[in-house]
């Protein structure tokens, strides 16, 4: 059994984020094409967004450390460090009102 320290590597990808042009860094901390779960750890930068884009299917996001809004047709979240929210199956854009790391859990097998 392996552990991560999400902490650890939300500062890492969030540095990566602030030297990187688009404002963002991600890793995939679990899953991928052999898994029926893929959690992907995202880094934004304040002011930056993944830009509106098709839902993944069945999905959840954890914010781990600043603020973010998740527009999704006509809903709006808006979460804080330990919040949590199941993206509903529509067009969504996340967006970093303050330098963000997030946790989106992705089930990749229906």
């Amino acid at each position: 059994m392996q552990g991560e320290s999400l902490t650890r590597l939300g500062e890492e990808k969030l540095a990566a984020a602030r030297a990187a042009s688009s404002g963002r860094a991600a890793v995939t901390v679990h899953g991928g094409h052999e898994h029926d779960l893929r959690q992907t750890l995202i880094a934004l930068v304040a002011g930056r967004a993944l830009g509106e884009h098709e839902s993944p299917g069945e999905a959840s996001l954890l914010v781990l450390s600043g603020s973010v809004r998740l527009t999704a047709g006509e809903e709006v979240w808006e979460g804080g460090a330990g919040d949590y929210v199941v993206i509903p199956p529509l067009r969504h854009d996340l967006h970093a009102e303050t330098d963000a790391v997030v946790m989106l859990t992705v089930a990749t097998r229906a």
